[in-house]
C-alpha cells in the first residue's frame, strides 16, 4: 500500500510512520512543522519508501495512494489556543481536502478525531453513542468543534459520495517525542520533576483522566484502517482513570524529583473527567491497550531525559 500521513512529523504521526514502513509500506508524510518536528523523521528520511513533503492541510494536494491516515491537527491546549482560527481551518478545510483526495484516488481514509468531542461529559465512561457536552463558544471550541466538524464531514462525504471511511476517537495518548512545551499534563508534570521545578497542578488534582501509550494507539489505528464493514467512530484510549494528582505523585516517585506540587486555578472548559468504554473497540477490533502507565512512563522519562541533556551539552 501507499499511506499518506498528515501531521506525520508530529508525535503520533512520526510513530504511525515508522510503523508502516516497518509493516512494509509506502509511507508520504505531509507535515507543515507547525507543531511536527524534522527531528521525529530524521532517521526516516533515508528509507526509499519515505517521502516527506512540507505542505499544509488547508491547502489541497494532488496524490495518488490507498490509504490516508489524517493526523494533522495540533492537538494539545497550547498549541490549539495559540491560533484557534487556523486550528478550526486545519478541523475544517484540511478534512475537506484529504475527504477531497480520497473521493478521487478512492482511497480509504482514517480520521483521528478525539475525546474532546465529549466536552465536559455528563456521562462516565464515555461511550461512543454520547453525544457528548461541548461549549461551542469557548476557548477549547476550536478544537472540540473543530474535530466533531471533521466526523460530520466524513459522515456526509460517506453517505453523499460513498468514500471509504474511519473514524476513531483518540483518548489522552502520550509517549516518547511528545513536545516538551505541549502544555500535556505527561510531559508537563515530567519536565518539571526532571528540572526539580514545582509541579503545577491545576484545581485540587481531582479531575481525572485515562493515559494510553502510543503504541497501543498505534495498533488500534492499523486495526481500524483494515477493519472492513465498520467506519466508526471507535474510542481508542486506556481505560484505567487516575486522578491528576495520583499522576503528579507518580512522576515525582519515578524520577526521584525534588519537586513540590503546587495547586493553580482550574483552566475554562477543562474536564472534569475523561475516561473512555473501550467495549466496541474490543468487540470489533480484537484491541485493548497492554501497555501500564508505569512501563510507558518510563520510557517517556528516558526520552525526555536524554533531551534535556542534550540541550544542555
Amino acid at each position: 500500500m501507499r499511506a499518506l500521513v498528515t501531521g506525520g512529523a508530529g508525535f503520533i504521526g512520526s510513530h504511525l510512520c515508522e510503523r508502516l514502513l516497518k509493516d512494509g509500506h509506502e509511507v508520504i508524510c505531509l507535515d507543515n512543522y507547525f507543531t511536527g518536528k524534522k527531528d521525529n523523521i530524521r532517521h526516516l528520511l533515508s528509507d526509499t519508501n519515505f517521502e516527506f513533503i512540507r505542505h499544509d492541510v488547508t491547502e489541497p494536494i494532488l496524490l495518488e495512494v490507498d490509504r490516508i491516515y489524517h493526523f494533522a491537527c495540533p492537538a494539545s491546549p497550547i498549541h490549539y489556543q495559540y491560533n484557534p482560527v487556523k486550528t478550526i481551518k486545519t478541523n475544517v478545510m484540511g478534512t475537506i481536502n484529504m475527504l477531497g483526495l480520497a473521493k478521487r484516488v478512492k482511497a480509504r481514509i482514517l480520521l483521528a478525531s478525539t475525546s474532546e468531542v465529549y466536552g465536559d461529559p455528563n456521562v462516565h465512561p464515555q461511550t461512543e453513542s454520547y453525544w457528548g457536552h461541548v461549549n461551542p463558544i469557548g476557548i477549547r471550541s476550536c478544537y472540540d468543534e473543530g474535530k466533531r466538524v471533521a466526523e460530520t464531514l466524513m459522515m456526509d462525504y460517506h453517505r453523499q459520495n460513498n468514500v471509504d471511511i474511519k473514524i476513531i476517537r483518540i483518548f489522552n495518548t502520550y509517549g516518547p517525542r511528545m513536545a516538551p512545551n505541549d502544555g500535556r499534563v505527561v510531559s508537563n508534570f515530567i519536565i518539571q520533576a526532571l528540572k526539580n521545578e514545582d509541579i503545577t497542578v491545576y484545581g485540587k488534582g481531582e479531575q481525572t483522566r485515562s493515559f494510553q501509550y502510543y503504541e497501543d494507539l498505534i495498533n488500534g489505528a492499523l486495526k481500524m484502517m483494515e477493519r472492513e464493514d465498520f467506519i466508526g467512530p471507535v474510542n481508542l484510549g486506556n481505560p484505567n482513570e487516575f486522578t491528576i494528582m495520583e499522576l503528579a505523585e507518580k512522576v515525582i516517585r519515578m524520577t526521584g524529583s525534588k519537586s513540590k506540587i503546587v495547586h493553580l486555578p482550574l483552566p475554562q472548559d477543562d474536564p472534569t473527567q475523561r475516561q473512555p468504554d473501550i467495549s466496541l473497540a474490543k468487540k470489533t477490533l480484537d484491541w485493548e491497550p497492554k501497555t501500564g502507565l508505569d512501563r510507558g512512563l518510563s520510557t517517556t522519562i528516558d526520552y525526555f531525559l536524554n533531551l534535556l541533556e542534550k540541550e544542555k551539552n
